[in-house]
């Protein structure tokens, strides 16, 4: 088994290992040598690996598949805000590009369009369906998976890449998003991906991986804008520091990859800001239709300080409690957040530490310690931010961490397993292990009626483990090998645990969660755990379609709905699953946030009746928009269930001023619209999306459908 690390020599030398040369490049069979057959390099691998290697990482690659197209159409649309932009994709190119919500481009998502592209690709193949949505998400996780493997194995063992690409895939939060329709999956993929080109540019110096790097950054930004920014700082100084080529070089590549950065990601931008603001549909989110403020605004700056323009609240600001959680450097620890991202974060710290302590010796340009900066590194100035930053922040935003965090546990286990025999490597290894084992018991604790006998497996298990570990270099191997399984099951058992109750669940909403109920939830008035004060004017009204979570027969936690494990109950007419709400202390129904409920439209989508759909549905091909309807999430309701364009008046939260009343008249004058659904959104008592629904109100005949009230435009109310 080889091991790629490097000489601890201040020279360059031959080697890059302890004790083992570079592989070297394949050589072409000389005569009477037997050719390999063509099959070889893909199923075997490297020359120098065992054979169980490469079947091996296939297995875990679909395995990885299997779990995660698990029952995937149980969550039906997911969030229904952007399937309805992939609906609209599926029809107009125009729509495809800007990222439109409705085929008749009124107004975008709050996001660039690049990550709603596979999924639209995919509509349009194999038409609007679930499985056609999720899929290209499942396909992304797989694919990260991969690349964290390849990170690893580059330059540790194949057992430390195995384990890498497991703990990925095994994390809560990533079996949550790479099966939901969110920018997250594709943001995710590619910043692996950038690690993984930097850590090849540190080898061979040449110019393309940089420029590889930079290009996925770009492209990257185009999925979730800024947020692609936040690991430039590591991986820029890391080759800045232990590039292998001369200073003056190193400079000009890192010039280089920023180009290739802008382009990547700056083309798109510039066409939407060239672009006619008349031709193009508004720019969802931002409060002057434009782009550029959307990114340093709402998307960007607003973030960090919580001043964001048209959202539903920002954050407190610095350390403490703010609307979406509390801020601090514990945030990821916390009992919102510790359950989806964090129960090998303190091993992962502690591994870090110990590889970072091992490659101390070794040259500048030491690719084994350049692969823990990068990796770690990332980790850790994603982790900072996210810790402190004050506004919009979402349990789902740790997925970004996961690549991360799997890697550095991997290189961290694998470097210690390899020099074992060395006193402070194997008590390293066991302190990793009892952190790992100790705060999988205090996650499990937070919900003490889900599996109560797991947490004592992980404890004791652990602590078992451990002790085994700190003398794997004073017994035999097989003992040894013993202890480390033991151990790798006790460490994981508890993500495991939450990511088959992760995939076991329907997920819908804005807002969704991983592992069983109650394991996260956070409510706008801030502080830790479940609830929080209601939003002014809010009440704790149930939302609609929802559906009591039971743990039936299935595994404990799933509950959900639309068939698969035993336990799963109900279904709406469109698929779209919710869960019970608990209180009334919350968001509005929402008892697993956004799983279920919605503050008027705002978080969650409406139940579309038959007579409703059947109403909008009547001479259709005659309006651009059959309906208009505050809020994106309710016009997206409405639009999946008819397959037509909704107009979803000011944007996701009903607070962008599009269109104005008197752009809504004009419509109305032109016939481009037929009703007006009543309901939805935060549009407030004084924007343009309240002094839309007061005109129309006062002007327009009121028809109502079951529990939903319409508004024909096109007939004057009586008197």
């Amino acid at each position: 088994m080889t091991t790629h690390y490097d000489q601890p020599t201040a020279q360059h030398s031959g080697t890059t290992d302890w004790g083992s040369p570079p592989t070297a490049p394949p050589q072409t069979p000389g005569a009477g040598e037997p050719r390999q057959p063509v099959l070889r390099g893909p199923w075997r691998g490297r020359p120098e690996d065992p054979r169980w290697v490469r079947p091996a990482f296939l297995a875990l690659l679909a395995a990885t598949l299997l779990l995660y197209l698990y029952d995937l159409s149980a969550s039906g649309y997911a969030n229904s805000f952007y399937s309805a932009a992939v609906q609209a994709g599926s029809k107009s190119w125009k729509a495809f590009f800007f990222g439109s919500l409705d085929a008749g481009n009124a107004i975008t998502v709050d996001k660039p369009s690049a990550f709603l592209w596979p999924m639209e690709l995919s509509v349009r193949i194999f038409g609007l369906n679930s499985w056609a949505i999720l899929t290209p998400e499942v396909l992304m996780g797989v694919g990260t998976v991969a690349v964290v493997y390849a990170a690893v194995r580059r330059r540790f063992s194949p057992a430390a890449g195995l384990i890498a690409g497991a703990v990925l895939a095994l994390t809560p939060v990533a079996a949550l998003m790479f099966r939901f329709d969110n920018p997250d999956a594709m943001l995710a993929l590619l910043m692996a991906l950038a690690c993984y080109f930097v850590v090849r540019a540190v080898e061979d110096g040449r110019t393309k991986w940089l420029v590889a790097a930079g290009a996925a950054i770009g492209f990257a930004f185009l999925a979730k804008t800024l947020q692609a920014f936040l690991i430039l700082p590591p991986l820029a100084i890391v080759y800045a520091v232990c590039g292998p080529v001369r200073l003056r070089r190193r400079l000009v590549q890192l010039g280089l990859a920023t180009v290739a950065l802008v382009v990547s990601g700056g083309w798109w931008v510039a066409i939407v800001e060239l672009w006619p603001a008349s031709s193009r549909p508004y720019i969802g989110g931002s409060q002057n239709n434009s782009f550029l403020e959307l990114t340093f605004g709402y998307n960007g700056l607003g973030r960090i300080n919580g001043d964001e323009t048209g959202s539903v609240g920002g954050g407190g600001g610095g350390t403490g409690s703010g609307r979406w959680g509390a801020t601090g450097w514990d945030r990821m620890f916390n009992s919102e957040i510790g359950g989806q991202i964090s129960w090998l974060l303190p091993a992962a710290l502690i591994l870090l530490l110990a590889g970072l302590w091992a490659t101390r010796k070794l040259r500048r340009t030491s690719v084994t310690r350049a692969s823990f900066l990068v990796w770690g590194g990332s980790l850790l100035i994603t982790m900072a931010v996210f810790s402190y930053m004050a506004g919009i922040f979402h349990q789902y935003y740790t997925v970004a961490l996961a690549p991360y965090l799997a890697a550095v546990v991997g290189m961290g286990a694998g470097l210690l397993w390899e020099r074992r025999r060395e006193t402070w490597a194997s008590i390293g290894l066991a302190a990793a292990l009892v952190a790992a084992s100790a705060w999988g018991y205090v996650l499990l604790n937070h919900t003490a009626g889900y599996l109560p006998w797991l947490k004592w497996l992980v404890l004791i298990g652990g602590m078992v483990a451990a002790l085994g570990l700190i003398f794997a270099g004073r017994i035999s191997r097989q003992l040894a090998l013993g202890a480390a399984a033991v151990g790798l099951v006790a460490a994981l058992a508890g993500p495991t645990a939450y990511t088959l109750s992760t995939v076991d669940s329907a997920h819908t909403g804005s807002i969704p969660t991983a592992g069983p109920a109650g394991a996260s939830m956070m409510g706008f008035g801030g502080g830790r755990g479940p609830g929080g004060g209601a939003m002014p004017g809010l009440q704790g009204q149930q939302g609609q379609g929802q559906q009591g979570q039971q743990n039936g027969n299935g595994f404990p936690g799933g509950g959900g709905f639309g068939g698969g494990m035993p336990g799963r109950q109900g279904q709406n007419s469109q698929g779209q699953q919710g869960r019970q709400g608990q209180n009334g202390n919350g968001l509005p129904g929402a008892g697993r946030m956004g799983d279920g409920g919605g503050a008027g439209g705002l978080l969650n989508g409406a139940n579309v009746s038959s007579a409703a759909k059947k109403l909008l549905e009547e001479d259709a091909g005659e309006y651009t928009w059959v309906a208009a309807s505050i809020g994106s999430q309710n016009a997206a309701s409405y639009q999946l269930a008819t397959g037509e364009p909704v107009m979803a008046i000011g944007g996701f939260n009903g607070t962008d001023p599009s269109p104005t009343l008197a752009q809504f008249k004009k419509y109305v004058a032109e016939g481009k619209i037929h009703y007006f659904i009543a309901g939805g959104g935060m549009g407030g008592s004084s924007g343009t999306s309240s002094r839309i629904t007061s005109w129309v109100e006062s002007t327009f005949k009121k028809v109502t459908v079951g529990s939903a009230t319409f508004y024909d435009l096109t007939q004057k109310a009586s008197g």
